[in-house]
């Protein structure tokens, strides 16, 4: 078990900017004395998240705007992910930095025991890549090259789940993708280039539902939250008021912000 007092935030349906503003404010409350945080979140409505240094002109914003989709950019490298409200199941493990191996791929090991803890209770056979896969199309996170260190496939092989990290000088934060159902369609519509189809998807990409038709989202959620909050050792939490200030303020001024999202010019550094 982790370092630490920790705290299980349950599922909470956010808007992009806010999800990822919440993971800022835990990681300040985890390095000023805190709790740390374990937590699970859905995108509401539908998000396509930018990885950090992803080019805008990779989007195709006029279809995201007809779809009803908002697009923002993570601090986290890779490729765009489309967060479909009810497809993705999101989650996010934030602790001092101190507390965390100086190692990547261990940190990577260490945080993502809980989520293999969670398959195992769903009956789905699930693991870390054993080998790199090339790339099927860049833009897409889902269809990057498959990395051993932070990539989860599942069955004959294909990506069920992306991980990455953001490492500040006073916390790290890990947050992750988990495909409960695939939208192949509306997760390739969010990008410009029209060379990939939905086959071409599917051979790469596939979900818990594919895997247990037997699922349901409250089944996932519900097994995430368990694992977490065994793994970690957490009681279930709230966001504090502070917490909630905070995270509101950096959404408007970072996440929502043009110069933030088209251009990675962040205006509050």
């Amino acid at each position: 078990m982790p370092e630490g007092d920790w705290r299980l935030l349950r599922e909470q349906a956010l808007p992009g900017a806010e999800a990822m503003a919440y993971d800022e404010a835990a990681a300040r409350t985890a390095a000023t004395g805190g709790p740390r945080t374990v937590r699970l979140y859905r995108w509401r409505p539908s998000t396509l998240s930018l990885g950090y240094r992803q080019s805008a002109e990779s989007v195709d914003w006029a279809a995201c705007e007809r779809a009803g989709v908002d697009v923002i950019r993570r601090n986290t490298g890779g490729g765009g992910i489309y967060h479909d409200t009810y497809g993705d199941v999101s989650y996010s493990v934030i602790a001092p930095a101190d507390e965390v191996p100086g190692d990547l791929l261990e940190t990577y090991e260490l945080f993502c025991e809980p989520l293999f803890d969670a398959f195992d209770a769903l009956g789905v056979d699930a693991r870390f890549v054993a080998e790199e896969h090339a790339a099927v199309h860049e833009p897409a996170c889902y269809l990057r090259a498959l990395h051993p260190a932070h990539d989860i496939v599942a069955g004959d092989g294909r990506k069920l789940s992306g991980n990455a990290q953001y490492r500040r000088k006073d916390a790290v934060i890990q947050h992750g993708s988990i495909t409960f159902r695939s939208e192949p369609e509306r997760h390739l519509d969010c990008f410009a280039a029209d060379d990939v189809t939905p086959a071409d998807f599917d051979g790469r990409v596939t979900s818990l539902l594919e895997q247990n038709p037997d699922l349901t989202r409250a089944d996932v959620v519900a097994a995430l939250e368990d694992a977490l909050a065994e793994w970690a050792g957490a009681e279930e939490g709230e966001w504090t008021e502070a917490e909630r200030d905070f995270a509101e303020e950096r959404a408007d001024e970072k996440y929502r912000s043009e110069a933030w999202t088209r251009r990675r010019d962040d205006p509050t550094s």
